[in-house]
C-alpha cells in the first residue's frame, strides 16, 4: 500500500499533496483566464476549487486512472506558487502524465523546471515509473520550451483532438523514458 501523501524537496521548493486549506491561493492563480488559456480547468469560484480538491483529487498514490495534485511552495517565503497534476494512467501502471500550472508572478524564474525535475525524479526513483508524458497545446510555446529543456521529445501531434470551451484544439504529446532521464541536461 503506497503512502497517501507526497513530499518532495528541491533546492528552492517544497512540493506536497494539496490540501483543502490551499483553496484560496490555488484559486488566485488558477482563475486567471489569460495566463491559463491553454488549461482545460479554469475555476470561476472558490467552491469549484474546494470541490476539485475534495472530489477530483485522489489521495491514494499510484492508483490507475486517478489524478494526484501537488502544490509548489517557495521555501524562502512559504508562498504557494503553483501545482503539478500527476495522472496515473489506467492502461498500465508504468506510465504517468504530468501537468503544471505556475502563478504568473513566478513565471520565468525556473520554478516549473525545478518542480517538474523533482517530481520526475520521484516518479522514476520512488515509484519506478517507466514513461512520463505531457499533453501540450501547440500554441503554448513556453510549455513546449519547458518540455524540451527537461529532455522530453515530441512523440505526437494530434489534430483537433481535445474539446476545450467548445473549440477543438490540437494536442502535442511529449514523453521521456526512465533510462533517458538518468542524465538530465541542466
Amino acid at each position: 500500500f503506497m503512502d497517501s501523501y507526497i513530499q518532495i524537496e528541491t533546492d528552492h521548493l517544497s512540493l506536497r499533496t494539496i490540501a483543502l486549506s490551499d483553496s484560496e491561493p490555488v484559486f488566485k492563480y488558477r482563475s486567471d483566464f489569460k495566463i491559463n488559456q491553454y488549461q482545460n480547468w479554469i475555476p470561476k469560484t472558490m467552491s469549484e476549487v474546494r470541490d476539485f480538491i475534495e472530489n477530483k483529487v485522489s489521495f491514494e498514490i499510484d492508483q490507475p486512472d486517478t489524478w494526484h495534485q501537488l502544490v509548489i511552495i517557495k521555501k524562502d517565503s512559504n508562498e504557494l506558487i503553483g501545482d503539478i497534476g500527476i495522472h496515473f494512467l489506467d492502461w498500465d501502471n508504468y506510465q504517468v502524465e504530468l501537468g503544471c500550472t505556475i502563478d504568473k508572478q513566478s513565471h520565468g524564474k525556473g520554478y516549473a523546471t525545478e518542480a517538474l525535475r523533482g517530481t520526475i525524479n520521484y516518479l522514476f526513483d520512488k515509484l519506478n515509473k517507466r514513461r512520463i508524458i505531457a499533453s501540450v497545446d501547440p500554441r503554448n510555446q513556453k510549455s513546449i520550451q519547458l518540455m524540451e529543456r527537461l529532455g522530453f521529445r515530441k512523440e505526437a501531434h494530434h489534430k483537433e483532438s481535445i474539446l476545450i470551451n467548445n473549440e477543438w484544439i490540437d494536442d502535442l504529446i511529449y514523453a521521456i523514458l526512465a533510462h533517458e532521464w538518468m542524465s538530465p541536461i541542466e
